[in-house]
């Protein structure tokens, strides 16, 4: 199924409000900060959510002094820390009502060092067919790390869990 397919009829809740706050002054931080609330370990890399839609979230991490490690550069937690954010609310504006999920695990490489902030992109290609999810099947959410000078420093992936059932 593709991120235009047909087969997806509603939006979930979480993307409904991305939508309405993001017609409002300053919405999209709104919206970070809302997220943050929820799970409030992700407000120490000052995330910012610039862009979403079902299949890709899109979180930036600023160059403060609270995102850099002892030699100056971006530290990898704090990059990993958004990526976590970027896939939560990636599934959360896919993930339809008649499934849940759960992060299971990261593979994650640091191959470059990264000095200014970091944007990373969670995105599924093409979105699953939760409808043919009747157990639980682990899903790849593939990530893209970049930093202000356009070096990739992280390259990874987190795997969730959506299995049938209601959420909450």
């Amino acid at each position: 199924m593709t991120k235009d397919s047909p087969a997806r009829t509603t939006d979930t809740s979480t993307y409904r409000l991305w939508k309405t706050a993001t017609r409002l002054p300053l919405g999209s931080r709104l919206f970070s900060v809302g997220v943050s609330l929820k799970a409030p370990y992700f407000r120490t890399a000052y995330p910012h959510v610039t862009e979403l839609r079902p299949g890709r979230c899109v979180v930036r991490g600023p160059a403060w002094w609270g995102n850099r490690n002892h030699i100056g550069t971006f530290h990898v937690i704090a990059a990993l820390n958004l990526a976590e954010m970027a896939m939560g609310v990636l599934a959360e504006a896919t993930v339809p009502a008649t499934h849940r999920w759960i992060p299971v695990g990261m593979n994650v490489r640091y191959p470059a060092k990264s000095t200014g902030g970091m944007t990373v992109t969670a995105e599924w290609p093409e979105l699953p067919d939760f409808s043919s999810i009747s157990t639980g099947e682990d899903i790849e959410v593939p990530l893209r790390f970049v930093d202000d000078a356009g070096v990739e420093p992280v390259v990874g992936t987190i795997t969730i869990r959506v299995s049938p059932g209601k959420k909450g």
